[in-house]
């Protein structure tokens, strides 16, 4: 069976979640409070029923677009993340475009999602940059 994508559902909370604690480096992952549409404003791409990766879309009251919380399936074949990894940033970007975005944005350090963008056409400045936050 194929890849498929889809918006996600509140019933994919759970799901979110494991996949989130399957990268022990991340020291946090959000609450739905966090997301937009409380945890539903954003895609899964998951082949014969299992979740590969899932992706959000914050979007403004300008023509911005920002994709984050992107987490994958560490257990899952490498091939199929990467193939699933461009069906889900492109199928944000269809999001964000039909949504009125002009442009979008992301920040990230994993190499292989890195990599994923700069084929789908996006630009990638070499320079490092610093996710800045505070919860407050």
């Amino acid at each position: 069976m194929e890849l498929s994508i889809r918006k996600l559902k509140e019933s994919d909370w759970d799901t979110l979640v494991s996949l989130w604690k399957m990268w022990p480096d991340w020291q946090t992952h959000p609450t739905k409070a966090l997301l937009p549409e409380n945890g539903t404003g954003g895609l899964i791409v998951e082949k014969n029923g299992k979740a590969i990766i899932a992706g959000f879309l914050y979007t403004t009251n300008s023509k911005v677009g920002w994709i984050e919380w992107i987490v994958s399936n560490k257990n899952y074949k490498e091939k199929d993340r990467k193939k699933a990894a461009e069906l889900l940033v492109s199928g944000i970007e269809h999001v964000a475009k039909i949504s009125g975005c002009e442009i979008i944005l992301s920040v990230g350090r994993n190499k292989g999602l890195i990599e994923t963008h700069r084929n789908l056409g996006y630009t990638i400045d070499e320079d490092p940059s610093y996710e800045i936050s505070k919860r407050i």
